[in-house]
């Protein structure tokens, strides 16, 4: 069985133009990060001309396409019925892209297929943590 989804999704970069340029965008889910997503921008879309990728909770994502989530770096909510909103606060700046829902939703639902949504503490080998935790330490 996979341990790893990976999804393009179509991202609107909001800008002071009135049209959004479509970005290409990636959700990844990896069921050895059982909390964490990850959404990654490849460099052609980036300012900086670097592929750069931001990690936040599965929860955050899906708490966001019911109503506003979110208090740090990353933050997510609904926009109208078809979009969902995901802010991502850098100190050089902030990012503000559109994604259709229907895209976010089929992502999470089979992120849940992998790894359902509470059951995630079930996917971490805590014992192996625990070990090369106290190998680094000797």
């Amino acid at each position: 069985m996979s341990t790893l989804i990976e999804q393009p999704v179509e991202a609107r970069l909001v800008a002071a133009a009135p049209r959004m340029p479509s970005i290409p965008a990636t959700l990844h889910y990896d069921r050895r990060d059982p909390f964490a997503v990850r959404m990654t921008f490849p460099a052609p879309a980036t300012l900086e001309g670097v592929e750069v990728c931001w990690t936040f909770a599965r929860d955050l994502l899906a708490a966001g396409l019911k109503g506003p989530e979110g208090h740090g770096d990353v933050r997510v909510r609904p926009y109208g019925y078809g979009r969902t909103v995901l802010e991502f606060h850098a100190p050089e700046g902030t990012a503000v892209v559109h994604v259709r829902s229907s895209e976010v939703r089929r992502f999470l639902e089979s992120t849940s297929e992998l790894v359902p949504a509470g059951l995630e503490h079930l996917q971490l080998d805590l014992d192996h943590g625990l070990a090369e935790l106290m190998r680094d330490a000797c």
